[in-house]
């Protein structure tokens, strides 16, 4: 602990230890995002089920149905027992909602759907509770380098799970699919064992009065006595100032003049991450290359690993450039090429009417590299850096919430328009959606590179009393 005498912090916990640990999450939420992808044409076969594009989407998709209300519970729920609490529960129930999908029963298509929507209220928790966490344990010159790491998990699980769908391809469908989902059980006890020894958030604590527990978790991952102090400080008296608002905190509240813009910022980042498309190529990305060249999709499980290594190369580059470029500049340019990407081969197709069909996969792979080191890890690095503290739990699971309603959608629905349209007018579609993700950033979100989450906090509050006063 820090003694008062100046002595260095008796370090029981690493720092490495806490950020790798705390940021294991997203290998659950990766490992669940990508595996369908590869499961899906085997289950298709197994259960025949090509051709009924509701049930397959309902598949695919449930899982981000209940992440919409698994984001909101844990975040309201880790305001009062604690991020660490949450992620410890949250990965209890994804090891008995792997479990239960592996042993689904033949052709229980509404069984499947019903595990999978459990397993979304763990998938959607970790999706709120880690970002939180992570920002709330990172000094601020290093939270969007260390916060990125959450991407990097959450990309390396999608790639695990790309392997592994790639591994097990070659045996009966009926035991390929069962073991993908399976399998996922064990990043899971991984994450619950890991978790045991992390400390909870020093901003958790202080907030609830555990002021000497918070300065001691200060002393593992901040440099000196001084450092730790002042940070301590910082955090004492914002949640000083914040305490009697945090005891009335509502859904409402998340509106209140005081909270809107940094609420609105923040949650449409989130929403936009998921509308802009990226979802619907990471899960059907066989599916569309079948499309596009005739080809069995159980025959296309390449494409999803190759898709897999861009998304873990993107997040590595953004560890390096995390904290060098401001937040706005990155998903600016990163929602433009994205959103060209996209609009492109339509724009082609109606020129050159028979132009090669692959021509839309080598576009998606340019959309995935750019998306890999902008929208996805900053998205996340926003959520959890641009709320205040007395509603940090609420808005975050809000946000959470909203992203994983845009994923629902995407992905119930990207099976349904692609059975009516083409695929270029669909992903056309997209793009504009991306246009219109870099204007939102452009007018409705604040530049948080840098500042600490006081500073932000000041500097939301400011901009929506200007805007109150300005509406008045």
């Amino acid at each position: 602990m820090v003694t008062s005498t100046g002595n260095a912090p008796e370090k029981k916990i690493s720092s490495a230890f806490i950020y790798f640990f705390g940021s294991f999450g997203g290998i659950l939420f990766g490992y669940d995002i990508g595996v369908m992808t590869g499961a899906l044409p085997f289950l298709q076969n197994d259960w025949n089920l090509q051709g009924n594009a509701s049930i397959i989407g309902w598949i695919t998709s449930a899982v981000m149905f209940g992440a919409i209300f698994g984001g909101a519970l844990a975040g309201q729920l880790s305001d009062r027992l604690g991020r660490r609490k949450m992620i410890l529960i949250s990965a209890l129930i994804f090891v008995v909602g792997s479990i239960l999908s592996g042993i689904a029963p033949h052709n229980g298509q509404y069984y499947l759907i019903g595990v999978r929507i459990l397993l979304g209220l763990a998938v959607g928790a970790a999706s709120a509770l880690v970002p939180a966490y992570m920002s709330e344990m990172a000094p601020a010159h290093l939270r969007g380098r260390l916060s990125g790491i959450n991407q990097t998990m959450i990309v390396s699980g999608m790639l695990l799970s790309y392997i592994v769908d790639f591994l097990l391809k070659d045996l009966p469908e009926t035991m390929a699919w069962r073991l993908m989902l399976g399998l996922a059980a064990v990043p899971a006890i991984i994450l619950f064992l890991g978790v045991l020894r992390l400390p909870e958030s020093p901003r958790f604590l202080v907030n609830h009065g555990f002021v000497d527990q918070a300065r001691r978790v200060l002393g593992y991952i901040r440099k000196n006595d001084k450092e730790v102090e002042a940070e301590l400080a910082d955090i004492q008296n914002t949640a000083a100032s914040e305490a009697q608002a945090q005891s009335k905190t509502t859904f409402a509240t998340l509106l209140s003049d005081k909270y809107r813009y940094l609420v609105t910022a923040g949650v449409g980042v989130a929403a936009f991450q998921q509308f802009q498309g990226a979802n619907a190529i990471f899960y059907y990305i066989p599916l569309i290359v079948e499309k596009a060249t005739g080809q069995a999709a159980s025959s296309q499980l390449m494409w999803p690993i190759i898709q897999g290594i861009l998304l873990v190369l993107g997040s590595l580059i953004f560890l390096v450039i995390a904290d060098k470029f401001n937040r706005r500049t990155l998903l600016t340019v990163g929602g433009t090429i994205m959103g060209l990407s996209f609009i492109l081969p339509a724009v082609i197709n109606s020129i050159i009417p028979d132009a090669d069909p692959m021509m839309i996969v080598f576009f998606l792979c340019i959309y995935v590299a750019f998306y890999s080191f902008t929208w996805a890890p900053l998205t996340w690095v926003i959520v959890g850096e641009i709320f205040p503290l007395a509603i940090r739990g609420r808005a975050s699971g809000l946000a959470s919430s909203f992203n994983w309603i845009g994923s629902f959608l995407v992905g119930l629905l990207f099976p349904i328009m692609t059975a009516s349209f083409s695929q270029a007018a669909v992903f056309a579609i997209f793009g504009v959606i991306c246009l219109l993700g870099v204007c939102f950033i452009r007018n409705c979100v604040p530049e948080t590179r840098g500042h600490t989450l006081e500073e932000i906090e000041a500097a939301g509050t400011k901009k929506s009393a200007n805007a109150s006063m300005h509406n008045a």
